[in-house]
């Protein structure tokens, strides 16, 4: 219901109203740092996104997300800096790793079930970390991966830029928000849905579950790693701390806060808790002393999430006027037929 509701909320008005504001953001600041920072606001977006298609869609909680969007970064950083690649091809490398290791992980994974599922994908999501952290001939360890190359323009336009690379990973929010949109809408996606209601709903209605469970896996870990080569890229340095189970409870953060299963939950939690952050960094240590009662406020007066509280707030002020309106027309019904008896 909430992925229909979603679909109206977002008219094609609304869409391009969003789109322009997007666009014309860094005519509206002059602060290269703010233009930064909602860069990276859409990095990580793009990354929820793919959390929203597991977990969402199929209800399954997959708690190495974080890992996959680590693998997408080390893919690229260390084609890119070690092996001499060039952006592009090493991005589309980084997106067939995430996809590959989602498949075999998925296949393993995806057979149990519940909080069984989820503490395997922790297991997963701490073993990537200590791979990253340890293996110092493949990753180099805490020092890190450094001179990761920047996207090429093509001789068109210099990446190396704040502003052109914003409007990169504008590009890419864009595409991963209207393929969730097509996939929400398709009979793919309702069968995610289905699947997300109960595994033995799914079946009795002849879906496939595994290969159904492992091809919403394979599309999250994907996204994680499109997220993670662009964020190697504007950055071009990463560690371990990438690969932080941190952040893979981050992003379940922003997808609570923004509403699960909805269309506009993940980018809008995404770009305003990242914001929020970024405007209390003045307090530096309290800030997150701040932070964490807001968060605990939003998921007690908002428990799903910012768009899924206020679409479900619409369906039933819908469902109260539809009832008043079949209310009306009973008791005008009802005394049209006594008139008639009276006549009579």
């Amino acid at each position: 219901m909430l992925f229909k509701l979603g679909s109206m909320l977002m008219t094609p008005a609304a869409k391009l109203g969003l789109l322009a504001l997007a666009i014309v953001f860094p005519f509206l600041t002059s602060n290269e740092y703010q233009v930064y920072v909602m860069a990276s606001a859409f990095v990580w977006a793009i990354a929820v996104y793919g959390l929203n298609i597991i977990t969402g869609f199929c209800g399954q909680l997959n708690l190495a997300h974080g890992g996959f969007f680590a693998i997408g970064a080390y893919t690229l950083g260390l084609l890119t800096a070690d092996a001499g690649w060039s952006f592009w091809p090493a991005f589309v490398a980084a997106l067939l790793m995430t996809a590959v290791l989602g498949f075999f992980v998925g296949i393993v994974s995806l057979r149990l079930k519940e909080h069984y599922f989820a503490i395997f994908t922790l297991c997963v999501g701490f073993i990537i970390y200590l791979l990253i952290d340890k293996w110092d001939g493949l990753t180099h360890g805490p020092i890190g991966v450094r001179d990761i190359a920047e996207p090429y323009g093509f001789g068109l336009v210099d990446f190396t830029e704040t502003t052109p690379f914003y409007y990169l990973v504008l590009a890419f929010l864009v595409f991963a928000i209207w393929f969730m949109g097509r996939l929400s809408r398709s009979l793919l996606g309702r069968t995610f849905l289905a699947i997300r209601n109960g595994d033995e709903l799914a079946q009795s209605l002849g879906i496939n579950l595994m290969r159904n469970k492992v091809l919403a896996f394979v599309l999250s870990t994907t996204y994680a790693g499109l997220a993670g080569a662009l964020y190697a890229g504007m950055v071009r340095f990463i560690g371990p701390e990438e690969a932080n189970i941190v952040h893979t409870f981050d992003m379940i953060t922003y997808l609570l806060v923004g509403g699960i299963g909805t269309l506009t939950g993940p980018l809008l939690g995404t770009v305003g808790i990242v914001w929020i952050t970024q405007s209390l960094q003045f307090l530096e240590e309290y800030r997150m002393i701040i932070f964490g009662p807001l968060l605990v406020l939003l998921v007690i007066f908002f428990p799903r999430g910012v768009t899924g509280s206020f679409l479900t707030w619409m369906h039933r002020k819908g469902q109260g006027r539809a009832s008043e309106s079949q209310g009306a027309d009973s008791e005008a019904i009802t005394t049209l037929n006594r008139e008639a008896e009276n006549n009579a």
